[in-house]
């Protein structure tokens, strides 16, 4: 395995034509209550690509085994397999293959890093900064540390469109800062913080910094090494790979001196009972058995997100971004949540006089699939002063035709709605 995993050649050209793209994802093809899909769920979970659900169901059709531990043909083949998307991924990310540990989403990535980072390192008086912004799985894991070390927590707040209040949160990098958690694009309101610039600033005065790329890895031309951070995470299956993927990534030097957070088989060089040897990162953080198949599928849908070309991607979603905003923006007694000028495409709305499950459901009854309530986000929810919202959010594969069919759908909903 090449350790170095130099950043692949950007795709050029035309665009893919997405209609051939989308005949990829079966499940796009279906109806739901009698009518045509549209599914507007994307930052919830993305649909899989063909080539995606072949390469899971070939791993357990003929070579399923085992990794990192049979020398047989079979678990040769497994290990060469998760492997390799172990490097796929690093390659994506562009960083090195020995910093990236595989796990099973985001989630386990913050966490990791809190108990095997934060938890022995910090103290009574740090503080532990995290913006209003942030999903659920960038705070509780931090509540949880301040807990057990007496460190605190300390907000940093937004402005009235969704954007980041950079100077507060520059004011708010004061000495007693150790880390900062931050989300690289909002799962609510789709704002794109601009994390370089902020990991600049952190950096130079000796802040650690956590970015959650759960949102940014599918439709960003993404570029770790250049963001500048201390730990990355990303989650698979919003990638159009499998449930239960993903992986942290984490500068060299800081992988070496954290401790094992589980313990178990495969991330150990040798166990006695009088002690144990942990094997090397990123492997002694990856104890157990894996999910081996999905990290297969997560391989190819790296290679597929590439195949059609992240800035393509990230074009083709801006263009329907624009078009779903336009068109929402006439409904009579639409709130939009989050403006800001540089977002990815995630649309959270409400409309006067209507419940966001309420319309959820009755959207469902037409065939469009939109995520109602408070999207893991509840501090960012209280200081809009609402109980939850409707949020779709779009995918390369998603089409002008499918927009239009929403907004159909919803006049329907609101005449029903009264």
């Amino acid at each position: 395995m090449n350790l170095s995993s130099p950043r692949p050649i950007p795709a050029t050209g035309s665009a893919p034509d997405w209609e051939r793209v989308r005949a990829d994802f079966p499940l796009l093809m279906r109806e739901v209550n009698g009518k045509p899909l549209v599914y507007f769920d994307n930052a919830n979970t993305a649909q899989k690509p063909v080539p995606v659900i072949g390469a899971v169901d070939e791993f357990y059709r003929r070579y399923n085994a085992n990794v990192s531990r049979a020398v047989h043909a079979l678990g040769t083949e497994a290990t060469d397999a998760y492997e390799g998307a172990r490097t796929k991924l690093a390659r994506f990310l562009n960083v090195r293959a020995n910093e990236l540990v595989l796990c099973s989403g985001t989630t386990f990535a913050i966490n990791l890093v809190a108990y095997s980072w934060a938890l022995p390192r910090l103290k009574a008086g740090d503080v532990i900064l995290v913006s209003r912004m942030e999903h659920h799985a960038n705070i509780v894991p931090w509540q949880l540390v301040a807990e057990r070390t007496g460190a605190r927590i300390r907000l940093a707040e937004i402005t009235a469109d969704g954007s980041l209040d950079m100077d507060a949160l520059h004011a708010a990098m004061t000495p007693d800062v150790k880390l900062l958690a931050l989300t690289h694009v909002s799962n609510v309101l789709g704002t794109v913080n601009p994390v370089r610039e902020i990991c600049r600033e952190a950096r130079r005065r000796g802040i650690v910094t956590v970015i959650d790329g759960s949102q940014a890895a599918p439709h960003l031309e993404l570029d770790v090494a250049a963001i500048g951070c201390d730990f990355y995470a990303v989650t698979g299956h919003k990638m159009c790979g499998p449930t239960g993927t993903g992986a942290l990534w984490a500068r060299r030097e800081l992988l070496q001196d954290m401790p094992p957070f589980l313990g178990g088989g495969e991330m150990i060089k040798e166990v006695s009972f009088e002690g144990t040897v942990f094997n090397d990162a990123p492997q002694k953080f990856e104890a157990g058995t894996p999910n081996i198949a999905g990290f297969v599928g997560l391989g190819v849908a790296v290679d597929y997100l590439d195949g059609l070309g992240r800035g393509h991607i990230a074009a083709r979603e801006q263009e329907l971004l624009a078009h779903f905003t336009e068109e929402l923006q006439r409904v009579e007694g639409v709130r939009i949540f989050g403006t800001a000028p540089h977002k990815a495409a995630v649309v959270s709305f409400l409309v006067e006089g209507a419940h966001a499950h309420d319309l959820a459901t009755l959207l469902d009854l037409q065939g469009v699939a939109v995520r109602s309530g408070q999207h893991c986000a509840h501090p960012l929810l209280q200081y809009y002063g609402v109980a939850a919202t409707c949020r779709a959010s779009l995918a390369f594969y998603n089409t002008h035709a499918e927009i239009e069919a929403f907004m159909a759908a919803l006049k329907k909903v609101r005449a029903l709605l009264g």
